[in-house]
C-alpha cells in the first residue's frame, strides 16, 4: 500500500460516510461522487490491461446512474415546490431507486457487474461487493416501499443471481453472481427493517471476505485452480470448500442463520416471495455443491510448484480461525441461545 492507495482508500471512506450522514439529496449525490472518484485509482493497475477496460466501464455505468439519481432529485424538487428532503413522491421514488439499484450492481441493473469484477484483482473485487454497496442499499432505505416493483427486484435478484453462476468456470463471476443473488435477500431484509440488513450485511461481509482471503492466498482465480491446488494440505480445501457453503446458506452452517432470520420475519405476510427466494437459492447451492464435490471426491495430479504457500503458517492459522467461525457459527449461536 503505497500513500497515494492509502489517500484513495480513505477518500473512499469518507464518500461513502458523507452520503450516509448528508441530510440533503445534494449531499448524498456529493458523496457518491466522491467514493467514485476515489474507487477508479484503486482499480487501475498498469501491469493488467483489464482493469483500465473495468474502470473504464465501472465509470460510465456509475456516471450514468449519478445522473438519473442528479435528474430525478431535481424533477422531485420542481414538482413539489420544496427544499430537498427525504419525501419523494412515488414515481420519483422509482427513478431514484432505479439509480440506487443500477449504483450497487442489482438485478436487472447487473449488467455491467460480472464484467467489472472480471478485470479486477481480489482486494479491489471484496471492496466492489461489500463496503460500495453500504451508501446505495441505506439510501434505498429512504425510498423503498412494500409493492409490485421491489418484489419484481427481489425476484430477479435471486433468480439471475442463481442462474447466472451455473455455468461460470471463473470464481470472480461466481462470486460476482452470487453478490447479486445476496442483494435479493439484503433488499428483502430493508424492506422488513433496518437492523435486519445490518445484520445481513455483517455476515455477508464476514464470509466474502473468508473466502476472498483463501483465493488471493493461493492466488486463484479459475475453478480448475481449486482442483489442482491444496492437494498437499486437505484442511485448507476442507476450510475452502465448507465456507462456499456457509455462503450458500447450508443449514448447518453459519451462512445459513441470516437467511433462517429473514425467512422467519417475512413467513407471516410474504410467503409467496420467500418460497421464490428459497427456491432460487437451492440452484446457488447446487452450483457450490457442485464444485465441492469434484474438488474434494476426485482424484487430480498436482504439480510441484503448487505447494508454494504451505510453509505460511501464520496465514494458514488465521484463515483456519475464520473459516471455523463461518463452519461451526451456528452451533455456537444456536448452543448460547439455548442457554441464555
Amino acid at each position: 500500500m503505497n500513500p497515494s492507495k492509502m489517500l484513495f482508500l480513505s477518500c473512499l471512506i469518507l464518500g461513502t460516510l458523507i452520503s450516509v450522514s448528508a441530510n440533503s439529496w445534494l449531499g448524498v449525490w456529493m458523496g457518491l461522487e466522491i467514493n467514485l472518484l476515489s474507487f477508479i485509482p484503486l482499480m487501475t493497475n498498469q501491469k493488467n490491461i483489464l482493469t483500465t477496460e473495468a474502470s473504464l466501464k465501472y465509470f460510465l455505468i456509475q456516471a450514468f446512474a449519478s445522473s438519473v439519481l442528479l435528474f430525478s432529485i431535481i424533477t422531485s424538487y420542481v414538482m413539489s415546490d420544496l427544499v430537498f428532503q427525504y419525501n419523494i413522491q412515488f414515481p420519483q421514488s422509482i427513478l431514484v431507486s432505479s439509480a440506487l439499484l443500477l449504483k450497487m450492481g442489482a438485478a436487472p441493473f447487473h449488467f455491467w457487474f460480472p464484467g467489472t469484477m472480471e478485470g479486477l484483482n481480489w482486494w479491489n473485487c471484496l471492496i466492489l461487493m461489500t463496503w460500495q454497496k453500504i451508501a446505495p442499499l441505506i439510501l434505498l432505505s429512504y425510498s423503498i416501499q412494500i409493492n409490485v416493483f421491489f418484489y419484481g427486484i427481489i425476484i430477479l435478484c435471486t433468480a439471475i443471481g442463481s442462474l447466472g453462476g451455473l455455468n461460470q468456470t471463473s470464481l470472480r463471476k461466481l462470486m460476482a453472481y452470487s453478490s447479486i443473488n445476496h442483494l435479493g435477500w439484503m433488499i428483502a431484509a430493508l424492506m422488513l427493517g433496518e437492523n435486519l440488513w445490518v445484520f445481513y450485511f455483517t455476515m455477508y461481509t464476514f464470509l466474502t471476505t473468508t473466502i476472498i482471503l483463501l483465493f488471493n492466498c493461493f492466488d486463484i482465480y479459475h475453478i480448475n485452480q481449486n482442483f489442482l491446488l491444496m492437494n498437499s494440505n486437505p484442511l485448507v480445501k476442507f476450510f475452502m470448500f465448507s465456507s462456499f457453503l456457509s455462503l450458500g446458506g447450508l443449514p448447518p452452517f453459519l451462512g445459513f442463520l441470516p437467511k433462517w432470520v429473514v425467512i422467519q420475519a417475512m413467513s407471516e405476510n410474504h410467503l409467496f416471495l420467500i418460497t421464490v427466494m428459497v427456491t432460487m437459492t437451492l440452484i446457488t447451492l447446487f452450483f457450490y455443491l457442485r464444485i465441492t464435490f469434484s474438488a474434494l471426491l476426485l482424484s487430480y495430479s498436482a504439480t510441484k510448484w503448487s505447494n508454494q504457500y504451505r510453509s505460511n503458517h501464520n496465514l494458514f492459522f488465521k484463515l483456519s480461525i475464520l473459516s471455523s467461525i463461518s463452519a461451526l457459527g451456528l452451533a455456537l449461536v444456536t448452543l448460547v441461545y439455548g442457554i441464555v
